[in-house]
């Protein structure tokens, strides 16, 4: 008799134990469905994990006998990307880092990584637009506070600009694009207020400004998305040709320095 409630009462607790396994399995798979986008924006994406050429944070295969060229930036250069490749094909080695460069925190943080351990000869970079936004409880609102205010913008851009010069690459400053009216998080006219912020910091440190907002201005109606700060395909297009001659105007100065002070 007591060997059958023992075996009985060692069924309820197996019983127990398989109810609680299945309870946190289920617990655990609807919180894995709750927090997608909260998990992607905890994770740096590795460059080796995209191997896909169709993706734009997709790690490229150096040619030894071309100029490395680093493109720093958020969405907008991410949009710009694939055109800047495709434009100095033959030319370059046109690397971007493997992530939305986001706002200027974000490369204080991860500007090393970024630069790794290989010499760069250009480097074209720009943060503004995520550094301009507006948040009210954790949401985009333009009645919001700015992420930071351009006086904490230029100086994040001091000490971002002094560690990209010590890579002795030449530096091209991209001004930030134009934020339209209506646009989520964002008050039209804040990036004029960013650029010129941007502008004198450039100044001081002798970096080239590569005028993305000014060339682009004139032709928001084909080339932005509708209150969106975003760009349409053809828009990404002009923007990677302005990106793409500015950059193939340094490769043809450094070589021409490269010529001047060679001896033979």
């Amino acid at each position: 008799m007591k060997r059958l409630i023992a075996c009985f009462a060692l069924a309820i607790v197996f019983v127990l134990f398989e109810i609680h396994a299945v309870a946190l399995a289920a617990a655990s798979r609807a919180a894995n469905k709750a927090t997608p986008q909260t998990s992607q924006l905890q994770q740096t994406p590795s460059v080796k994990a995209n191997p896909d050429p169709n993706n734009v944070f997709a790690e490229i295969t150096d040619d030894p006998a071309l100029p490395r060229v680093l493109l720093i930036g958020d969405s907008i250069s991410m949009g710009y990307t694939f055109p800047v490749r495709r434009m100095l094909a033959g030319k370059a080695n046109v690397h971007r880092v493997p992530v939305n460069g986001g706002d200027t925190a974000r490369g204080l943080a991860q500007l090393d990584a970024w630069l790794g351990e290989k010499p760069w000869d250009v480097i074209h970079f720009n943060f503004g637009l995520h550094d301009l936004k507006r948040i009210k409880d954790g949401k985009y609102d333009v009645s919001g506070e700015r992420v930071r205010s351009p006086k904490e913008y230029a100086r994040n851009l001091e000490v971002l600009v002094s560690r990209l010069k010590k890579t002795g690459a030449t530096l091209i400053w991209a001004t930030t694009t134009p934020v339209p009216a209506g646009a989520r998080g964002r008050m039209q006219g804040d990036e004029v207020l960013f650029n010129q912020a941007a502008a004198e910091v450039m100044k001081r440190h002798g970096v080239r400004i590569d005028d993305l907002c000014g060339t682009i201005t004139p032709k928001l109606a084909k080339a932005q998305r509708r209150r969106d700060v975003h760009f349409t395909a053809k828009g990404s297009k002009m923007l990677g040709r302005k990106v793409a001659d500015e950059i193939s105007s340094v490769l043809q100065d450094r070589k021409r320095a490269a010529d001047t002070t060679d001896p033979s």
